[in-house]
């Protein structure tokens, strides 16, 4: 049985009289790959800071590797690898010596994994700070965050900055480190990044979870995309009774609609028979659309 790694009971945080999250309550599991998914604002990065201790709760409970996230913060810290959105770094300093600087706090000679990296990433780490681009930034970022290989790695929007082979390399590294046992907290609201790495799926909207889900059944979920051009002058209310059966999304454009359809399939086309259809077409989803349906 696996050990679980994070735990989250009835997590809530107000900004004064502004909501951060509420009631948020979930668990992690040693080596997943667990998507936190939602739009920003959702509340994403409240959660995330939270379990960091960089910002305290207003109510609830949050522990990592058995260990209160509040009152064990630097024992925890030792054994977590953290990427945050944005890199702010001592601009005058060389990438090499903030490397070394941050592999000092760590019982481990980091020097090895770290110059693996920069190989891996590309990263030249005799220049200045300053002098890098923000993706450059963002590389710096990612070897300090897995330079003391971490047994929980915690990635808030982790791939802004960092071209389209460089985001694969990124990727290919992380599964490295979840194939070494690591497990990974992964904060996006980039679904193709989350329907590639993760295991299971959280859904934040407006600071609650609205839904928790393996990735292999979110997807394989009884969700149908339906395409439709029909001769039938008036069908709107055809569609509109198809609406009341489970439609959501629905867009119509002149003589065709579309929608994703989640319900008794049978009736539907039993609806749609009245129609003359000069076209139906039946398929599964993309994930952002099924996505898309939640936040709506």
């Amino acid at each position: 049985m696996a050990n679980t790694v994070i735990d989250i009971k009835s997590l809530t945080k107000y900004y004064g009289k502004h909501r951060g999250i509420e009631d948020i309550s979930f668990s992690i599991e040693e080596g997943e790959i667990f998507g936190f998914i939602g739009p920003n604002g959702a509340g994403k990065s409240t959660t995330i800071r939270l379990l960091l201790s960089l910002i305290f709760p207003t109510s609830g409970e949050a522990s990592i590797f058995g260990k209160d996230c509040f009152t064990e913060a630097p024992s925890i810290a030792r054994e977590v690898g953290y990427l945050p959105a944005e890199v702010f770094y001592y601009d005058g300093m060389k990438v090499i010596d903030l490397l070394k600087y941050a592999a000092s706090f760590y019982d481990k000679d980091c020097m090895p994994r770290i110059k693996q990296l920069a190989e891996r990433l590309e990263l030249d780490v005799s220049r200045k700070i300053d002098d890098l681009s923000y993706g450059n930034k963002k590389k710096v970022g990612i070897v300090q965050g897995l330079a003391h290989s971490p047994r929980l790695i915690i990635l808030d929007e982790p791939t802004g900055g960092l071209d389209p082979l460089m985001q694969q390399t990124f990727f290919d590294l992380l599964r490295e480190e979840n194939q070494r046992g690591a497990t990974v907290f992964f904060s996006s609201h980039i679904l193709s990044e989350v329907q590639r790495l993760c295991d299971r799926v959280a859904i934040l909207k407006d600071g609650h979870l609205i839904n928790l889900q393996k990735m292999s059944e979110l997807q394989a979920e009884s969700y149908k995309k339906i395409r439709l051009v029909t001769r039938t002058p008036e069908a709107n209310g055809a569609l509109q009774a198809i609406v009341e059966m489970g439609a959501a999304n629905m867009v119509i454009d002149e003589n065709s609609a579309s929608f994703i359809f989640r319900g008794d399939l049978n009736a539907m086309l039993a609806v749609l028979s009245n129609l003359k259809l000069q076209d139906l077409t039946i398929e599964e989803p993309d994930l952002e659309e099924v996505f898309l349906h939640y936040y709506r």
